[in-house]
Formats: C-alpha cells, structure tokens, sequence
C-alpha cells in the first residue's frame, strides 16, 4: 500500500534534493534545475512558502527517482 503524498513546499522540497546529492545548476525564471552526478535532471516550480500541487510533486518525485516512502522518510530526517 502507498502513502500518500504529502502537502509541502518547493523550499522543502530543495531541501530533500539537496540532501540526497542534487545541485543547482541553473535557473530559469521561477523554475531551478537541479542536476545530481548521475545525470538525473529535477526541475522545481519555486515560489518560496507556497504548496505544491500534488501532480507537480509526484513529478518531481519520479524525475528524482524517488518513491513517496522513501520522500517521506528523506522529509523527516532534514
């Protein structure tokens, strides 16, 4: 059974991101690229304390290569 996904900003997103090896590797407007050494490419939505919408999370979420469990889990521990 999967969790649900939870209801969190692009700042706390970042935050994950950057704990798990993703950089910033540029910006376009409101959108930061992150890139990791394996040449995975994240691209968040940044619009500081605002939540993200559920779809554009679970994107994140599959482009980073990450499960909702294994989010949650990273969330807790920063």
């Amino acid at each position: 059974m999967s969790s649900r996904l939870p209801r969190v900003s692009a700042t706390e997103v970042i935050k994950v991101l950057e704990g798990i090896g993703f950089t910033l590797s540029r910006q376009s407007g409101s959108h930061k690229i992150y890139k990791n050494e394996e040449g995975r490419r994240v691209t968040v939505s940044y619009h500081g304390a605002t939540i993200l919408k559920l779809k554009t999370l679970k994107s994140i979420l599959n482009d980073a290569g990450l499960t909702v469990e294994e989010f949650i889990e990273l969330l807790r521990s920063t």
